[in-house]
């Protein structure tokens, strides 16, 4: 069958490739000129470089994002740097790191050995994470974080140090409104699971090419095509004007409910459009600072404590430096954009801040001074950071859904016939994070194919 899937963001190319092994015949729409949606690459005018759309952390247990850069034949460990689990304080003050244990023990050697919590929290925290275990990974229904937290009795440093920076970069959704059952299952999966599956997997290329590229090698995709009509009819769907025996919706949320609004209404219709027009967005900015020379941080990844009142807003703290080839093409049509600067000799960092709203009446250039303020009290025990030679922010006004409880978020099947959506935003129960699209864009191929078997 011929399939139209509108959108080549993580859902979309990840349907379209299951979609093609399955014998169907995807035809991708995608308005931009770059893959990836909203974790893709972009061309950087104040940095003249290629940069990410955020600092993306991607765990040992997305089984199927690993699954898929299989199925394209990518090897993992020429594009991901697995690190075990460590959360670092830039300024020494915490750490914990996952024990070279089997799981369980993985976890609980490294609660015991942390630096910065006292004994009263250490057994908190054990006693915390293996009732949750002892429960299924199940909560009180309706529970936020903050809820969970309490009952569980965690201080307020512990909440300061490990819960509340893990719960930002998992559910960008602050824990006093976070769903508990949400982190719950990333919980899981990966602190639950094998003591590989809370390793942490970050990109040694740009997200662009980590693996949307090599899939749309494989596809027919259509760029900067984007699709403002879709007619549904009894035996067939028209995109643009163009047929096709049914489409695939894999846009963000706001654009899905644009597509679906003018078809005929009916109550399982509006009912399923009125989940779509519910959904609330919380946004994320990433600062990329270039450095006057090389410097690395003391860990690829660390944490920043933020103090909005002076303006640090600063969270996460990553090496961005990824090795720029000159004569790299960034993945879409059009001529070739180089960098006349050498390979490798460009040093970056990648700062990132989740549920960003309160940074909306601050001006770029105050947070960007802010946060080099933050940076240079808080990186402990190595050298200074050099000058910045210049520095560029993304801000991702709808970065992800915001994941609180009793959330209904429409499924992958829609109520209309030859019709359906992915993306990270349906109810993969998972929070909006790289294995959710996967997940989503997999589970609406399964079910095309189905349909038409």
């Amino acid at each position: 069958m011929k399939i139209a899937v509108i959108g080549a963001g993580w859902a979309g190319l990840s349907a379209a490739i299951y979609l093609q092994r399955s014998g169907h015949q995807p035809v991708v729409f995608e308005a931009a000129r770059t893959l990836g949606g909203r974790a893709r690459s972009v061309q950087s005018p104040p940095l003249n470089a290629t940069i990410d759309n955020g600092q993306h952390i991607l765990l040992g247990a997305y089984t199927e994002t690993w699954a898929l850069m299989r199925e394209l034949q990518i090897p993992l460990e020429s594009r991901l740097q697995r690190l075990r689990l460590s959360l670092q304080a830039a300024d020494g003050s915490f750490r914990l790191k996952a024990a070279l244990l089997p799981a369980p023990l993985h976890l609980l050697g490294g609660i015991l050995v942390a630096r910065g919590l006292s004994v009263t929290e250490r057994v908190r925290l054990i006693t915390l994470m293996q009732n949750l275990r002892d429960r299924g990974w199940v909560v009180p229904a309706s529970a936020t974080v903050g809820d969970w937290l309490r009952a569980g009795r965690q201080s307020d440093s512990v909440v300061r140090r490990f819960w509340r920076p893990l719960c930002l970069a998992t559910l960008n959704t602050p824990i006093e409104q976070a769903c508990a059952q949400l982190l719950a299952n990333v919980l899981r999966d990966s602190l639950g699971g094998a003591r590989g599956a809370c390793d942490i997997m970050l990109p040694r290329v740009r997200l662009s090419e980590l693996w949307p590229t090599r899939a749309a090698e494989k596809l027919d995709l259509r760029y900067g095509q984007a699709v403002r009509h879709l007619n549904r009819l009894s035996t067939h769907v028209e995109v643009e004007g163009e047929r096709f025996d049914a489409a695939l919706i894999a846009t963000n949320a706001p654009s899905a409910l644009r597509l679906l609004k003018h078809d005929a209404p009916s109550s399982a219709g509006d009912a399923y459009l009125t989940q779509l027009a519910a959904l609330r967005y919380n946004p994320i900015v990433t600062v990329t600072l270039e450095l006057e020379r090389a410097w690395k941080p003391p860990a690829p990844m660390l944490m920043l404590y933020d103090y909005p009142e002076k303006c640090q807003f600063g969270q996460w703290l990553f090496d961005g430096s990824v090795a720029e080839n000159p004569s790299k093409k960034i993945p879409g049509p059009g001529p070739t954009r180089t960098n006349p600067r050498i390979e490798g000799q460009r040093s970056m960092l990648t700062v990132v801040i989740s549920d960003a709203r309160s940074l909306e009446q601050h001006a770029q250039a105050d947070i960007v001074a802010g946060i080099l303020e933050q940076m240079r009290e808080q990186i402990q025990g190595f050298p200074a950071l050099p000058p910045v030679r210049g520095h560029a922010t993304i801000i991702e006004k709808r970065a992800t859904f915001a994941a609180t409880p009793d959330l209904a978020r429409p499924e992958n099947a829609t109520p209309w016939p030859r019709v359906w959506i992915a993306g990270d935003y349906t109810d993969t129960g998972y929070p909006a994070v790289l294995e959710g699209a996967v997940r989503s864009g997999k589970r609406a191929a399964e079910l095309i194919a189905a349909y038409f078997s």
